[in-house]
Formats: C-alpha cells, structure tokens, sequence
C-alpha cells in the first residue's frame, strides 16, 4: 500500500516538475532565428525621429508564417527603454531621525565574602542588643514605709553602688511589726539587715554578705475553753549573725573545662533563755569536662555546736560525693555517691546513692526524671525556730537518716508560657521530727518540743506544679502536695498536714497599676496533750482543722520615683491556727508609699 502511494507521489513530481521545463527548452529553441536576425544592422527610419506619439508610428513587428504554427517572431527595438513608475509605487515615508538608541547605565558590583552554608537547620537566634534608654532616671536606691490597723509598722530600703557589672555593693535594711488586741500580748516584730558584694574578674567571681536577724514574740497561746486564772506570756526572741563567701571560676565554653567552686558559711543563734547555736560550713567542688562526659568530686564539712540547760554538744557532718554525669541533647544522668559521717556526739558513717537520670520524651516539651538519693539531715536549733517559733528550752538532738529517697516524674512544658513539673515519691526516714505541744499544769508555759518517730517512717506523696506566664504583665503560679505518712512509733504525724496547696497570681493591668493575690490552703492536722495522773498518763488527741488564707496587694506608680501600696491580709477573717491554741492574725490592711532614689 505504502508503494502505491510512493508511485503516485513520484508521478506527480514529474508532472510539476519536469514535463515544464521541457516546453520550455522548446520554445527557446525556436527563438534562435529571431537572435540571428538581430545581428543585421538596423536601419532607422524617419519614424524614430518624429515627435509624434509613438502609437501612431508603430509597426508590426511580428511578421507571421506561412505556417500559423510557427512560434518565430521577431523583435525590432524603436527607441530607448525609459522606466517610469506609478505613483501608487512611490515611497512617501519621511525617514525618522529621532535617536531610540535606549540608555544603559554603567553597571558596578560588589562581591560579598561570605561562605555559602548548606545547613538547612534552624539556627539559634542572635541576642538582641538591649537599645540606650534615653532620658531614663538613675534609680538605683528603693525604700519603702507602711502603717496598717494592727498597729503596723513597715519598712524596707535598698541601696546599691550602681550598674557596674564588674562590682556590686549594697546594703538592706526590713522592719515587719504587729500587735493584736485580741488575745494578750499577742504581738511579733521582724527586723533584718545586711550588706553584701559581688565582684567579677576574667577567671572568677567573689560573692560574699553579712547578715543579721531578730525576731520576737510571746508564747501567747493557751486553751480558751479552759483559760488559765493568771496568765502572763512570757517573751521570746531569736538573735541570728550569718555570714557566707564564695568563689567560683566563671563558665567558659571551651573542650574540656576544668571548673570549681568554693564557698564559707556560717551563723550565730540564740534565744532569749540558754540555747545558743554555732555553725560553719565548707563546701566545695572540682569538675572536668571532656566532651560530653563530667568527672568531679564534691564535699563538705559541717561543723556545729549546740547547747542549751541541759546539755553542751558538737555535731558535725563530713561528705564527700564523687560523681560522673553524662549528658546529650536528648538525656541527663548523674552517678554517684554521697559518703556521709557523723562525728561529735553521734559517729555513724553511711553510704547513699545519688543518682539522677532525665530523658526527653517529648522533644522541647515534656522530660520524664528519677531520682535515687540519701542523706544524713542535721537537727537544728536555728532551723526549728524558723518553722516552730514557739518552741521551747531543751530541744532534743537527734540527726534524722533519709535512707533511700525516690522519686520520679514529669516537667516540661504543655503549651509556650505554661510550664509543669509532677512528682511521685516515696521516702524511708529515720527518726523523723515532730513537733508536739508541751504545755504544763499551771500553763505559764505554753510551748512545743520535739520528738522523733523511732524507726524507719515512709512517707508517700506527689507534689504538683503549674507555671502560666502568658506575657509579662500575667503570671499565675501554683503547687500542691499530697503525703501520707506510715510512722514506726507514733499514731499520727504530729502536726505534718497531709494536703497543701499554695497559689498565686501578679498582674500588671497598666505600666503603672500592678496586683497580685496568693492563696494558702492547708489541711488538718492532729496534736496531743500528755496528762499524767499518778502513775496513769492519758493522751488526747487534739485535731487542727484546716483552714485557707487569701492574700492580695496593689501598688500603683505615680511617677518614676513616687508609687502607693496596700496590702490585705486573711481577707477571709478565719482564725487560722497554724499551731495549737495559737491563731493567727485575723483580717488585716496595711499600706504606704514607696521612693526610688
């Protein structure tokens, strides 16, 4: 088929192509007589001098044949051959001498040397440089001045050196005193004041401050179901000289950092009767890095002597804690040891783990850790007046054994500005404290003393915490915590409340206007009485119910030197009785002003 279509084409080809030009080589060949004819000189006649039109002087110039089929014919030439042209064929464009040569602008460049980077990860943000403040005032001094209905006084101030970041001096003084009509000579004043440095060189820094603390108050409380006939508080007060210094070598980042720390601390407590306390701590610690892996050694000497009516002592702790960390992007652990020895009045000598491991499960957001520890904790005049003020004389010293600590749990953060940390932990204690009331028959003596729990105690719990920081002007924070208490000898954790919670919340509404409200439930308790009646001794359960404490405080700027506070406390007006027959202040406002200068 495909021939057929060949032939046919080919045929047509010579049909167009060929059978033309072979007519035409024909006819030129029959015109080769006229060309000989041309080569006789042509005789000019008197026609082709006459000015008459040249259609009246024309000619035959073809002269036929015999034959009709002859194609011969011959061309006689009559004048010269003059062109003329239409005026349709004329070109009557004027040419455009305008110049559109477009303009191009000399070109420069500049080469950038800058090494072309690959990485496609995200990079970590350069810091942004704080901007000058300009026309900012100098305020580096702040003092503040308070009265309130309890016959409040109040009273802060704060002075520094300045903004030099490689020295800082300043000094603080605080005064906090109230007076309750309510029950007799129910009264407390806190004052506290101290100076402290801090200096900065390229290969270390210097801390170091001086304090001194005083706070009294009465032994006001007593049954007032059964109230005493004669009664007269007796005065209580807490004398406390501390002191601390420290140096450390500043971080570096370099491969294979060698880091270390020393720090001195010490204080001087007594009371208003015969119990005194001295203290001095040296702490320290050596670190190697290479790459990821830490080498180090800790250790402390803890040296204490403490006395009272009835007893003179030492107490003294020696620890020693080598340990090795690991740690990646993903994971943390610490391993190592806590050797701890007592030597004074008890010598026992222990060995604890301290293990510390944290993984991320969630990266940038959630770490699950656990954590195995022990330690020896020192029984402390200094540190149950703090907790318990209204303790009595002779304190018993025992030092407490946390055996085996564990703990494990979750932090992270759930959402950006909102930050969580939960914990499930079991504790075995040896000898664990107690306070429990010791008032006498005649109760002129309404204090606590301390006992222990003599054996191993476990105590279970979980403690909560949640961190909301939705910018800068809001921030609501709080902490809950469960225990629950599985004692060796006494029936009930005396005065340990089980449940906890603690909240609050700081709101700046405008850059002058500030709030804030915290919030402090506490649970029930239980304490006891001991009478004894011959050779019977009876003890009676006393329960503590729990109560809540609201909180709140504004302060609003008037200038950037002048601003106004208040503050309310136990906006509820519960009688709150953190210890037995001792309540709290009922509902109380204080407030004043404040200078920066």
């Amino acid at each position: 088929m495909k021939i057929k279509y060949i032939y046919t084409l080919l045929s047509l080809i010579v049909v167009f192509y060929v059978v033309p030009a072979y007519a035409q080589n024909k006819k030129s060949k029959k015109k080769e007589p006229a060309k000989a004819s041309q080569k006789a000189p042509a005789k000019k006649t008197t026609a082709q001098k006459t000015t008459a039109p040249a259609a009246s002087t024309a000619q035959d110039t073809t002269k036929k044949g015999q034959n009709d089929n002859n194609l011969t014919e011959e061309i006689i030439v009559t004048t010269n051959y003059k062109p003329v042209l239409a005026d349709a064929v004329k070109i009557r464009i004027n040419p455009d001498l305008s110049d559109k040569t477009p303009f191009k602008a000399p070109l420069t460049y500049v080469t950038l040397d800058k090494r072309l980077e690959r990485n496609t990860d995200i990079k970590q943000l350069e810091a942004m440089k704080m901007p000058p403040e300009v026309d900012s005032v100098l305020s580096n001094n702040y003092a503040r001045l308070g009265l309130g209905n309890f016959k409040t006084t109040y009273g802060e101030v704060y002075v520094n050196n300045g903004k030099d970041e490689g020295l800082q001096l300043g000094a603080f003084a605080k005064h906090l005193a109230q007076s309750s009509s309510n029950l007799n000579k129910q009264n407390e004043i806190r004052d506290e004041v101290g100076v402290f440095a801090r200096g900065v060189t390229d290969e270390n820094s210097f801390t170091g401050r001086l304090n001194y603390s005083r706070l009294g108050t009465n032994f006001y409380g007593f049954d007032q179901a059964n109230p005493p006939g004669a009664f007269t508080p007796l005065a209580q007060h807490f004398n406390t000289f501390s002191g601390e210094g420290e140096i450390t070598k500043n971080y570096k980042d370099e491969p294979n950092a060698f880091t270390y720390a020393v720090k001195l601390n010490g204080y001087i407590w007594n009371d208003a009767f015969q119990a005194k306390e001295n203290n001095i701590v040296l702490t320290g610690f050596l670190n190697e890095t290479v790459n990821q892996f830490y080498a180090g050694l800790g250790a402390s000497l803890d040296l204490s002597t403490q006395q009272d009516s009835a007893y003179s002592i030492s107490n003294n702790i020696l620890r020693l804690n080598p340990y090795l960390k690991f740690q990646g992007d993903n994971y943390k652990i610490d391993a190592g040891l806590n050797l701890a020895r007592e030597f004074g009045f008890s010598s026992r000598a222990f060995i604890f783990p301290s293990v510390k491991a944290e993984f991320q499960v969630i990266p940038k957001y959630v770490r699950i850790f656990a954590e195995a520890s022990g330690d020896v904790n020192k029984s402390s005049l200094r540190d149950f007046s703090v907790i318990n003020p209204y303790m009595g004389q002779d304190i018993t010293i025992i030092n407490s054994v946390d055996k085996l600590d564990l703990s494990v749990g979750l932090k992270g953060m759930l959402a950006p500005g909102l930050g969580f940390k939960a914990t499930v932990f079991r504790n075995s204690v040896k000898d664990l404290p107690m306070f429990v009331s010791n008032f006498n028959a005649s109760r002129t003596n309404n204090t606590f003393q301390v006992i222990y729990d003599n054996g191993n105690s476990r105590v279970t719990g979980f403690n909560g915490e949640l961190d909301f920081k939705a910018s800068d002007d809001f921030d609501l924070f709080g902490r809950v915590e469960f225990r629950n208490y599985v004692l060796a000898t006494e029936a009930q954790p005396w005065n340990l409340p089980k449940f906890k919670l603690t909240a609050g919340t700081v709101i700046h509404i405008t850059s002058q206007l500030s709030v804030n409200a915290t919030l402090l439930y506490r649970g029930s308790t239980f304490d006891r009485t001991v009478t004894t009646n011959g050779a019977t001794t009876t003890t009676t359960f006393i329960p503590i119910s729990g109560f809540a404490d609201l909180n709140g405080g504004v302060e609003y700027k008037l200038n950037s030197r002048f601003s106004i506070f208040g503050q309310v406390n136990n906006i509820l007006n519960t009688t709150n009785q953190v210890w037995l027959y001792y309540p709290n202040y009922g509902f109380n406002i204080f407030g004043g002003v404040g200078v920066h200068f």
